[in-house]
């Protein structure tokens, strides 16, 4: 039996261009970028697709709204922080290595993340599952702190207090630097750091 036209012509039709995939990693890059630049308004499909140099649709196939846009870099940013806090924690020699540490790895995180963080507070902008994620997170890393707090108290590092209490308040101290820091004062993360090491370590010596 003879082959109709249309027949042939499939058989004899190339292959369509594959579909490109997209790094979330890049994606988060982008977009940490755009809103360095120009705070939320810049964060839109378009502007992160010219920047990982992809198509609008391209982009869109896989993160179709700007909330998805948003939750990826959070994610990614919160994740990063709970790993480098467990591996500090995991690794610190004493009570005292593993509060400081906690305090300057989240001061760094403060300073890194402060273009984008203020939309995280409260969840805003977030996807539903996403801001389900973050409270999750939230409470895992609030217990991983008061758990150090706690050792803290015990080796007479912090005075005895209600550890979740005393966690949410030094959490206050280091999450608020995202707000006020400003890189032309000329102060360095690891010099806000220091000083507010210096506040506890000081009844040590």
């Amino acid at each position: 039996m003879e082959s109709t036209e249309s027949e042939d012509k499939a058989v004899i039709r190339a292959p369509g261009r594959p579909r490109r995939r997209i790094d979330m990693d890049a994606v988060a890059d982008a977009v940490a970028s755009l809103y360095a630049d120009g705070g939320y308004d810049a964060v839109t499909i378009e502007a992160t697709a010219e920047r990982l140099s992809v198509s609008r649709a391209t982009l869109y196939r896989t993160v179709p709204t700007k909330e998805k846009l948003l939750g990826i870099v959070f994610e990614r940013s919160t994740q990063d922080l709970y790993a480098s806090a467990i591996d500090l924690v995991s690794e610190a020699p004493s009570s005292a290595d593993a509060l400081f540490g906690l305090m300057r790895l989240h001061i760094r995180a403060a300073v890194d993340m402060r273009h984008h963080l203020s939309v995280f507070f409260g969840g805003a902008g977030l996807p539903p599952d996403v801001y389900a994620r973050w409270q999750t997170w939230t409470r895992e890393y609030e217990h991983l702190w008061v758990d150090v707090v706690n050792d803290a108290m015990h080796d007479g590092v912090l005075d005895r207090a209600d550890p979740r209490l005393t966690t949410r308040l030094l959490l206050g101290m280091v999450i608020w630097v995202s707000r006020w820091y400003r890189p032309e004062e000329g102060l360095t993360p690891d010099e806000i750091a220091d000083t507010a090491v210096a506040l506890i370590a000081r009844r040590l010596q």
